[in-house]
């Protein structure tokens, strides 16, 4: 199972650190995903990793930044909709139905489907599928991730649906200051989904 870290919107204390421990612990990929941030502010935090840990990022936003540093890969998203395939880059996409999983499933190396359960980042945005429907789609494959009130005590309900992996977001950053979310993680790493 991959497990996708998507950052805040507003940067917290010691985010770089983090970051670098989540990625040496076995973090598939961290998106960057700051919508507010300038192009100089991305550049920045970008500055703050090495090459091997650059090589596990993905931006959601200042695509062209792909240019200067050795990132993994473009997200697509409603703000900037997917025209091409990057060359060289892998490309993911945030999609909120299953129709659009299935107009982009074959131009992506993996979609995020959201939101599954109700949202832990974002209060008020319920979740947008039953269970059974997602049980009942043959779309859903190891390119989709499951994105959206991800958490640990709710992946057993998601047994039987071939997801290939989840992005956190809520779970994970929610736990700071008082706990460190490594540890949890670390969990996530070693569960057999």
């Amino acid at each position: 199972m991959k497990v996708i870290l998507i950052t805040p919107e507003v940067p917290c204390e010691s985010e770089v650190e983090i970051i670098t421990e989540a990625l040496e612990v076995g973090l598939y990929r961290c998106h960057l995903r700051r919508p507010h941030w300038s192009i100089e502010e991305t550049r920045a935090f970008l500055d703050c990793f090495s090459s091997e840990d650059l090589a596990k990022i993905v931006l959601h936003d200042h695509h062209q930044l792909a240019k200067e540093y050795p990132v993994a890969g473009l997200h697509f998203n409603r703000r900037h909709p997917f025209t091409q395939r990057p060359i060289g880059l892998s490309a993911s996409i945030s999609c909120h139905s299953l129709e659009e999983v299935e107009r982009y499933h074959e131009q992506m190396d993996y979609l995020f489907l959201s939101p599954i359960f109700n949202s832990i980042s974002k209060p008020n945005y319920p979740a947008q599928f039953s269970l059974d429907q997602l049980r009942a789609s043959s779309i859903i494959d190891d390119k989709v991730i499951a994105l959206g009130g991800i958490a640990l005590d709710r992946l057993p309900l998601l047994h039987g649906i071939p997801f290939g992996g989840v992005a956190l977001l809520g779970d994970f950053w929610n736990r700071l200051p008082s706990a460190n979310p490594i540890d949890h993680l670390k969990t996530y790493l070693t569960l057999e989904y």
